[in-house]
């Protein structure tokens, strides 16, 4: 039997909500809070110096978003299991999430919430997903299937109203390589225009307008 403690990473936010999870778990002798991140950003940095096994990453955060961070985590650190916490239960969210590698998709506001029960579930390979969320089998999406992760992340800051400046800083890419996404996913989209890349966008649950 392995003792070692569950490694996790717990990023929202609001502190508000990480001190209730960490309050949570640290009443669980399996788990050990290894740090918190408030935005995406710092949760990537945080992923990678802490190499948490298991990372509790809110969906909605100003910047870089949860699925955004979890595609930049995943890059480099494969094995990181990330366990999607969200206020929306739309099943496009749970697909985009799930497609970006995160490992179990679960309702922030769910009142029989386990969280302990779902880190160790991920941990152990498995996969989490609130029940109801996934009714359907995927409707096959050719369009957005052929996009990269890249250009999802690129077409979701762009829905978020970002620029190519803001998005280079947020993605750690230089303005000319986002522009070179831009253009290739408005071309694979076959869509020209800002305003339908952002309709488009919405439509796919890759942004949520409040």
């Amino acid at each position: 039997m392995n003792n070692e403690k569950i490694s996790v990473l717990l990023v929202d936010d609001h502190s508000l909500v990480r001190k209730g999870f960490r309050r949570i778990l640290e009443d669980d002798p399996e788990i050990q809070v290894v740090g918190e991140a408030a935005d995406g950003t710092e949760a990537v940095k945080l992923a990678l110096e802490l190499e948490p096994r298991v990372i509790v990453m809110d969906m909605a955060m100003p910047g870089l978003n949860g699925m955004q961070a979890s595609i930049e985590i995943l890059k480099s650190r494969p094995k990181m299991a990330i366990l999607m916490l969200s206020m929306y239960s739309e099943e496009n969210y749970v697909r985009n999430a799930l497609d970006a590698g995160a490992k179990g998709y679960i309702l922030k506001d769910a009142m029989d919430i386990d969280l302990a029960t779902a880190i160790k579930q991920v941990a152990a390979g498995q996969r989490v997903v609130a029940p109801g969320l996934l009714t359907s089998t995927p409707e096959s999406d050719a369009d957005h299937g052929k996009l990269t992760n890249r250009e999802k992340q690129i077409l979701q800051l762009i829905a978020e109203g970002k620029s190519n400046k803001e998005i280079a800083a947020l993605l750690d890419l230089s303005v000319n390589t986002v522009s070179v996404h831009r253009a290739n996913l408005m071309e694979a989209l076959g869509i020209h225009r800002t305003a339908e890349l952002v309709l488009y966008a919405v439509r796919k649950g890759l942004v949520h307008i409040p």
